[in-house]
């Protein structure tokens, strides 16, 4: 019976150690019809490149977003609606502006800065680059047709699937998202926003931009100002969707993820 018991703790001690070696990575999720939501591109993504999917359901208790925190090891901020811009930057509300859901704006907020302030690295994605601006000092153009007068990229896409890329972006050479791609200057990106970063916030650099000037990726450059906790891990955001692409078949986005699994190994 000694014996048994013996190697059943070694068997227990060798299960939680392969799973402690597995990071977790948190998906910020959404509400509709009354069901908590995160798209199957961003949890298969995440699987794919060695991760566990965690979605984290939205709500405005800041317990509960600590003790989601405590449960992984990253964080993806996912796309959706726009942010209001009244509250969150200062301006006055576009013709041009989408659907805005205030709920998920604080939730949003409030998560990546928990996050950002625990150390857990972060990645953005579309709204998710966005919300990067937002939560930490930045702004956003509410409506890129109605205020770039000089935008010709047509950056939100007709109705695909969004497996491919349909304009390109170039790079900034020797940039983290440069390295995560093999060190490639350019890309072809799939695209389904209207809105963009507009003012860039302290501690953020852009990292990618579309041929008419668009910031396509913002990541870590230093600290962020002052206002804000900083554990100094890595934070990237790109404004299209690679989880799309990899979820479609596509490797070539997939280093993304693997990096954010890697940063969680940390």
């Amino acid at each position: 019976m000694k014996r048994l018991i013996i190697i059943t703790l070694a068997l227990l001690v060798a299960a939680v150690g392969l799973f402690a070696k597995t990071p977790v990575i948190g998906v910020s999720g959404y509400t509709e019809s009354g069901s908590c939501r995160a798209n199957m591109t961003y949890i298969n993504s995440i699987r794919m490149a060695g991760g566990v999917p965690l979605v984290i359901p939205v709500t405005s208790d800041d317990a509960q977003i600590e003790a989601a925190l405590s449960a992984i090891d990253a964080l993806v901020m996912t796309g959706g609606e726009d942010f209001d811009p009244l509250k969150w930057f200062g301006e006055e509300p576009l013709r041009g502006l989408g659907e805005v859901v205030p709920e998920r704006d604080e939730f949003d907020v409030k998560l990546v800065r928990a996050a950002v302030a625990k150390g857990i690295p972060v990645l953005g994605i579309c709204r998710g680059e966005q919300l990067l601006a937002v939560a930490f000092g930045g702004s956003l153009w509410q409506d890129i047709p109605s205020q770039v007068k000089d935008s010709y990229v047509k950056h939100r896409q007709g109705p695909t699937t969004g497996t491919v890329g349909t304009h390109s972006i170039a790079i900034e050479k020797g940039s983290l998202l440069s390295s995560i791609l093999g060190g490639r200057t350019e890309a072809v990106v799939n695209s389904f926003h209207h809105q963009a970063i507009k003012a860039v916030p302290q501690g953020l650099r852009v990292s990618a931009t579309a041929a008419d000037g668009i910031i396509e990726a913002v990541e870590r450059s230093g600290r962020l100002a002052p206002a804000y906790a900083d554990g100094g891990a890595m934070i990237l955001g790109v404004q299209f969707h690679p989880e799309v692409i990899t979820n479609g078949g596509n490797p070539e986005f997939l280093p993304i993820f693997r990096k954010l699994v890697e940063e969680a190994g940390k």
